[in-house]
């Protein structure tokens, strides 16, 4: 089986702390690999190089840091596939799903050519008598992110190109279950010309988690995971007195308004709700149509296209639909979550329970499955599934369901589909998610905006990537300045002003 490491001052490290955990392909449900989970004295031999490595980073003008990540650029695009395939191994999505998950983390890394323009700061000439006055954007020093299993490409990237674009060094922790492409990511920086300590990639558990959130040399965190452990890394984190931005679980809702293109409704539903085999936090996992006649139709196409889902490893093929989820843990809480539905009373016009594939029966698969007339008291509502499930949940009309989408604990991500001006702008105005979608299943915003929910699905000031990852990842230093030219003054015991 082969052993993963740890990479750190720019080369694989073995892990030392004598833990490990089992790294599974879960198409066919069998481990290959073995991940160090690392100690806190790993941890600390890690920040402690980031530590000696990053002024020197951050006295690199921004333009030269830019070239760095332009360079990496270039050399994702010419591994692209070998990296989809390492991520797909692991993870269980398909090669095109994979290549999505690399490809918007690449975006964001080409927003960061703008490093340079991102961190000019302000200058006011004469904003006194003999005094100027201007602020500068100045890198945190050592700053870290805990990654999900779900993007291991993506939300990695996220995190660490604007982080090292503004000149600070770089802790990443990522995901367990699949750690092999953040590795091959960090090798990628070196070669495309990072100094060694900028980016250090950290493998482990919980321990590994608290060792980041209670050092002191470690100025700023970002997570990305569930809102249970958001909550905890938030806590613990702002508790040590560091910058902290996390994001949570999600429980997405879609409205389909009567007068929607009720083919166009559907096929987002599908990718959305079912792509990545649901393990997204921006999936559809819940449909609400206005109007029983709305849901009538929308419940019989949806059937059998659910029912037609092409489910394999990705090794399949381009047009498999979805894979494996990533564990068998995953897979168990999904079926129980889906046995809880029927139990409470919900109508389960797809079952997926039941789904094996010949040759891959040991893997960590689950058909599609959909319900309908599902209410707010079940626990397929209430809780985020992470799994391919989707809820339909009807309402009489458009008020019901903004107040049905306005209720949910989470704040993440939702759509509205209606050929209807005045509803859309409403919908928009109104909600309170933090990324709306109309006519768009998925609303994850470009690279140069932000990616961020409301309520329980985000805490912390600001978000991820665009603009506010530069701010995230600088604090601003304003200098007042006077060269008085001829007359000395003396000493002066008042306040000064512009006046």
């Amino acid at each position: 089986m082969q052993e993963l490491t740890h990479f750190i001052g720019g080369q694989h490290v073995k892990g030392t702390s004598g833990r490990t955990a089992e790294v599974f392909n879960p198409a066919i449900g069998e481990a290959e690999k073995l991940v160090p989970l690392a100690s806190v004295e790993e941890l600390g031999a890690a920040v402690a190089n980031a530590k000696e490595a990053q002024p020197a980073w951050a006295a690199v003008n921004p333009q030269r840091r830019a070239r760095v990540l332009m360079k990496f650029v270039e050399l994702l695009h010419r591994d692209m596939d070998k990296l989809a395939e390492a991520l797909s191994r692991e993870h269980g999505k398909t090669l095109p799903d994979a290549k999505g998950d690399i490809i918007r983390g690449l975006e964001v890394a080409e927003f960061c050519f703008a490093a340079p323009h991102l961190l000019k700061g302000e200058y006011t000439g004469s904003a006194g008598p003999s005094i100027d006055m201007y602020s500068i954007h100045q890198p945190l020093g050592v700053v870290a992110g805990i990654t999900p299993f779900n993007f291991p490409a993506m939300i990695p990237m996220w995190k660490f190109c604007p982080a090292i674009a503004a000149g600070n060094a770089f802790i990443l922790k990522p995901s367990e279950r699949d750690p092999s492409v953040p590795l091959m990511l960090a090798e990628l920086m070196m070669e495309a010309g990072l100094p060694a300590g900028i980016l250090n990639v950290v493998n482990g558990d919980k321990e590994a988690v608290d060792a980041i959130l209670d050092h002191p040399d470690i100025m700023a965190v970002g997570f990305v995971g569930s809102t249970p452990i958001a909550e905890h890394v938030y806590t613990r984190g702002c508790a040590a007195g560091k910058r902290v931005q996390c994001f949570g679980g999600a429980k997405n809702h879609m409205i389909i308004m009567p007068d929607a293109d009720m083919d166009q409704a559907v096929d987002a539903l599908i990718g959305a709700g079912y792509g990545a085999a649901g393990e997204r936090c921006m999936a559809i996992s819940v449909a609400v149509p206005v109007g029983e006649k709305t849901a009538d139709a929308l419940v019989e196409r949806l059937v059998p296209r659910v029912e037609a889902l092409k489910i394999a490893p990705f090794t399949a093929g381009d047009d498999v639909d979805m894979g494996p989820l990533v564990t068998a843990a995953a897979r168990d809480r999904v079926r129980g979550l889906v046995d809880s539905g029927v139990a409470q009373g919900a109508d389960l016009a797809v079952d997926g329970r039941g789904f094996s594939m010949q040759g891959y029966e040991n893997g960590f698969f689950v058909g599609g499955c959909l319900f309908d007339r599902v209410t707010t008291d079940m626990d397929i509502y209430k809780e985020e599934i992470f799994g391919p499930v989707l809820s339909v949940v009807r309402s009489p009309d458009y008020g019901d369901a903004l107040d049905l989408t306005m209720k949910n604990p989470y704040g993440n991500g939702t759509a509205i589909f209606t050929r209807d001006g005045d509803a859309a702008r409403d919908f928009c105005d109104r909600v309170n998610v933090g990324m709306v979608g109309v006519n768009v299943p998925i609303p994850v915003p470009l690279a140069y905006y932000t990616f961020g929910g409301w309520k329980a699905s985000g805490f912390g000031d600001l978000n991820q990537h665009g603009p506010d990852g530069f701010r995230f990842y600088t604090r601003t230093k304003t200098v007042t300045s006077r060269w008085p030219s001829g007359v000395k003054e003396g000493a002066n015991f008042s306040i000064p002003t512009m006046g």
